[in-house]
């Protein structure tokens, strides 16, 4: 009996060893459920956005790292963010000196000055609600301009601080949650364990930026937070887009006659020009006398305008666009140029002349500018070009062609220039300079198409604005002592010279013109001619690339019946 006892003592001891075991095992088990449905288990724990302090820019749900100001119920936008987002799309200028601020639009100029309430719209008052100003080192533009020139739109969302941007065409897609009983969080980051930065109603919509890794979208609430939703949660809402601001009809040039610009320069030296020595020339549809020159660098213009040449060129039923010329002078140009001021001023004076004279455009030739002065350039064009359009004025600009002198070439943003003009002339000349250290063509045919080409390629300037600029002139290139020179001569001379010298023409098949030489005074004279030849080969051009049409410089260089030679090239219908 005493066994036995033993025995079932045993049974019992083991018994409750068991038992304490699977209590063990099963609050282990309970305890690894509860961690492991803590790690499961969504953060429901909200948490304010925290984007520095009030006011805090986005921009297709990018924070800008800069924050807008409030003035009463107004905001204002730090310009930097504005130029930012904007670039080119918001051409806007601050002139530090003078506290100026110029927006700038293809219609419209608005000037206004840091702490003024009025401004000037294309010269007339215009009156802000709250003034632009200066904080630190930012400058704040209030946003009633803003969108009204460039359709730019601001919202501000006080439950989260935030100020969105949007700019005219941007479009957005959007997103709401599946089940419309149903509301989500958006997260500060994309885990279900990030607190939430808002809370979407199963009806909201939200803005989606982007994906991230496939399960996640980057989102922007109805009370502007952003963070992250999860791709399971929610369906697309469709998309919206922003509006364009509202523009008057584009600027249409008057329309000339014949059609394509058949354009050629009337250099104005002391006197007036003497139009009745003038002969016939048909098919030019546009004179551009060199009227107008910056006198100095407070902005003011030199005038040589002669009434009695608009009258003649209009009887003939020519436009008349004067041109207007820096003089080539590089540190007016400078001065003129570097404050709104003295650019209104020049803008004031050619609105004033063109009326007074009836002229149809401006004819914009800028040389020998620093690289420096690059930017200002193109700030005065866009200052320039909506005023007189607003005057039915057509604008144009002259260019060179790429590449060469910072001063001659690279200081033109052709690019900026060719997206506010009406149209650019390529000065196609001087391929070989004046002082050039050897002997070749002003404007060789294959120099001529690749100096066209290039711009309208690498700049993607329209090719229905540009003009193909072409030389009435060349050079005679004298060889002597090991030494290169050259004088310029018009068609006319160059043409006495092969007549008087009994010189032989041969088709230079590398330029493209017919080539003379012939030794004078121990040294050897080289010419390559400008006559019908070469200038059908350009004009060729003209219809290879769809040009506006063409220019010459200029026309007391012409020589032979090179008019009816243009006008029947232009037309298609020159002769063999």
């Amino acid at each position: 009996m005493e066994t036995i006892r033993l025995r079932v003592g045993g049974r019992r001891r083991r018994r409750r060893g068991a038992a304490v075991y699977i209590v063990l095992v099963l609050i282990g088990a309970a305890i690894g459920a509860w961690i492991g449905w803590k790690q499961l288990a969504p953060n429901k724990e909200h948490v304010n956005p925290d984007y520095g302090s009030g006011y805090a820019l986005f921009y297709e749900g990018n924070s800008l790292d800069r924050h807008a100001v409030m003035d009463g119920n107004e905001l204002k936008l730090p310009l930097s963010a504005i130029q930012e987002v904007m670039g080119d799309n918001g051409p806007i200028r601050y002139e530090e000196e003078s506290g100026s601020i110029i927006l700038t639009t293809a219609d419209h100029v608005l000037r206004m000055k840091t702490d003024e309430l009025t401004a000037t719209l294309n010269r007339k008052p215009y009156e802000l609600r709250v003034a632009a100003e200066k904080q630190d080192n930012e400058v704040y533009l209030p946003v009633e301009p803003l969108t009204q020139l460039y359709g730019l739109q601001v919202e501000y969302k006080p439950a989260s601080g935030t100020v969105t941007l949007l700019q005219a065409g941007d479009t957005a897609e959007r997103v709401k949650p599946k089940n419309e009983k149903k509301s989500i969080p958006i997260r500060t980051k994309p885990s279900i364990k990030a607190p939430i930065v808002e809370q979407t109603a199963g009806t909201g919509v939200m803005r989606m930026w982007r994906e991230e890794n496939k399960k996640w979208l980057y989102v922007q609430g109805a009370d502007g937070a952003v963070g992250y939703v999860k791709a399971s949660d929610v369906t697309e809402a469709g998309s919206e887009t922003v509006p364009m601001a509202e523009t008057p009809k584009p600027f249409i040039a008057p329309k000339l006659t014949g059609g394509q610009i058949n354009l050629t320069w009337e250099a104005v030296y002391n006197n007036p020009i003497d139009t009745s020595s003038i002969g016939e020339m048909p098919g030019v549809n546009v004179v551009s006398p060199t009227w107008f020159e910056l006198k100095n660098g407070d902005g003011d213009i030199v005038s040589k305008a002669d009434a009695k040449y608009v009258k003649w060129a209009h009887n003939r039923g020519m436009h008349v666009w004067a041109l207007f010329s820096n003089g080539f002078e590089p540190e007016r140009t400078t001065q003129a140029l570097a404050n709104v001021d003295t650019r209104f001023r020049m803008i004031q004076q050619l609105l004033a002349f063109a009326q007074l004279y009836d002229l149809q455009g401006i004819n914009v030739d800028f040389e020998n500018v620093k690289l420096s002065d690059k930017a200002n350039v193109v700030q005065f064009v866009r200052e320039l070009t909506p005023l007189l359009h607003e005057q039915g004025l057509v604008v144009s600009i002259d260019v060179t062609p790429k590449g060469g002198s910072d001063t001659w070439s690279n200081f033109l943003d052709r690019p900026a220039l060719g997206k506010t003009v009406d149209y650019m002339m390529l000065m196609a000349y001087d391929e070989h300079w004046a002082t050039s250290p050897e002997a070749g063509s002003v404007a060789s045919l294959g120099w001529t198409e690749q100096s066209l080409a290039r711009i309208l390629n690498e700049d993607r300037i329209p090719s229905e604005k540009m003009v193909l600029a072409m030389p009435l002139y060349t050079r005679v290139w004298t060889e002597k002592d090991g030494k290169v020179s050259s004088k310029a001569i018009g068609m006319e001379k160059a043409a006495s010279i092969v007549n008087d010298q009994k010189l032989k023409q041969v088709l230079d098949q590398e330029s493209g013109q017919h080539y003379v030489e012939y030794q004078e005074d121990g040294g050897r004279q080289r010419i390559w001619l400008e006559d019908a030849t070469s200038l059908k080969a350009r004009v060729a051009l003209v219809h290879k690339y769809k040009l506006a049409g063409v220019a010459t410089w200029q026309r007391a260089f012409q020589g032979g019946d090179v008019w009816s030679t243009i006008n029947g090239a232009l037309k298609g219908q020159a002769k063999q």
